[in-house]
């Protein structure tokens, strides 16, 4: 490989080129001089979480992930690793779409009149690094529903417009990913700004690094880097190919959408209604689940009141509150609905699925509910049936 020198140099919207480890501490250091806020995985609290990071020392080197249903724990690597871990707890929904939002804001003057101030959208400029393939589909589901159709939310759209994205394509995958059979990943193959893909062999530790932008051009003509080599496209290109043939889960090889609408009575539903606690986790850590409620406030006094806006769960009885009582007042139907939903009538609503295949409701589920064998039962049974009659 030939040093690229960096000062002056100029690229354009679709170049590559070699990064060395230490090349990340070099691109959180200039993102953060162009004014962004950088996001990226670092280990906090027994877990890898997202937070923003102050240097890339705070990058999770040489920590992976042990996941199960129902079960996560972090572990040490033998090697320095940046990106070999799986989906933590949380998504970049978290920072699109947060969790909750004030909407306006109320006060009553010593003259009774009542004053009510709209909440802004704040200004805050993103960068996302280490977006994982199923996450950047999921974040194109999200500005489907959320600024994609008749009624755009202004504040998820001031975030979203202005964020850049580091994607990260993924060389080993964890035991609840599936992203394969909802054709996410592992590759990354377009939404991006800069796309890493994190190497290591008897060459050394690197990261191939293509650009998706312009802007993601000229970040990448601001750090130390190589020429991109042979040796190193086909290791990265190796490596992702080897992942997509390692899942840890995958869904039944047929239409899901016709799955879900042709499965509405089957007796699989009460199985998994057993095991449901109806705990609304899994649609707390989905990176597609968008739905809110709003609750307002006020001070003892009466004079100040505020709306906000938070996450909701069609597994609250309350979702459906109507003035004769909740719609699905069963968990059977709770949790029918999340499902059918996800994989099914997402369809016709938004033309697409809406599970990306991260495995994280599998991972967080306290009674290790896998939605993958649920749909892989539900296919079963409908065979079954289909046999005896």
């Amino acid at each position: 490989m030939t040093d690229t020198p960096n000062a002056g140099a100029a690229l354009d919207g679709q170049s590559e080129a070699v990064l060395d480890s230490d090349a990340l501490h070099a691109l959180v250091r200039v993102l953060q001089q162009r004014g962004r806020a950088v996001i990226g995985p670092t280990v906090r609290d027994q877990a890898i979480v997202l937070a923003e990071l102050d240097s890339g020392d705070d990058l999770p080197h040489g920590w992976g992930v042990e996941l199960e249903a129902g079960r996560y724990r972090i572990r040490r690597r033998v090697d320095t690793a940046v990106f070999a871990h799986s989906a933590g707890p949380q998504s970049w929904k978290s920072f699109l779409h947060p969790q909750r939002v004030r909407q306006w804001t109320a006060d009553r003057g010593s003259d009774g009149e009542l004053t009510v101030r709209e909440e802004k959208p704040q200004s805050v400029s993103y960068a996302f690094l280490g977006v994982r393939a199923c996450d950047l589909r999921a974040i194109r589901i999200l500005d489907r529903v959320m600024i994609g159709g008749r009624f755009p939310d202004p504040a998820y759209g001031s975030r979203r417009t202005s964020a850049f994205l580091i994607a990260v394509e993924c060389t080993e995958p964890g035991a609840t990913c599936f992203c394969v059979s909802m054709d996410s990943g592992p590759a990354v193959d377009t939404g991006y700004d800069l796309v890493l893909t994190e190497v290591l062999d008897g060459a050394g530790h690197r990261f191939l690094c293509r650009s998706g932008s312009e802007e993601g051009a000229a970040v990448l003509a601001a750090l130390p880097r190589q020429s991109a080599d042979d040796t190193t496209r086909t290791a990265a290109a190796d490596a992702v190919r080897k992942a997509a043939a390692h899942m840890g889960r995958s869904m039944p090889p047929v239409d899901l959408h016709a799955l879900m609408r042709d499965t509405l009575e089957a007796d699989r539903w009460d199985d998994v209604t057993a095991r449901c606690l109806n705990c609304g986790n899994c649609t707390m850590v989905c990176p597609t689940c968008f739905c809110t409620t709003t609750e307002d406030v006020s001070d003892l006094t009466g004079d100040h009141a505020e709306r906000w806006r938070r996450w909701d769960s069609c597994y609250d009885l309350d979702f459906t509150l109507l003035h004769g009582g909740p719609v699905r007042a069963s968990k059977r139907s709770r949790y029918r609905q999340w499902l059918t939903h996800k994989i099914g009538t997402w369809h016709d609503q938004f033309g697409s699925t809406g599970c990306v295949g991260c495995g994280r409701c599998i991972v967080w589920c306290p009674t290790g509910i896998d939605l993958t064998e649920e749909a892989h039962a539900l296919h079963r049974e409908a065979a079954e049936k289909r046999t005896s009659g």
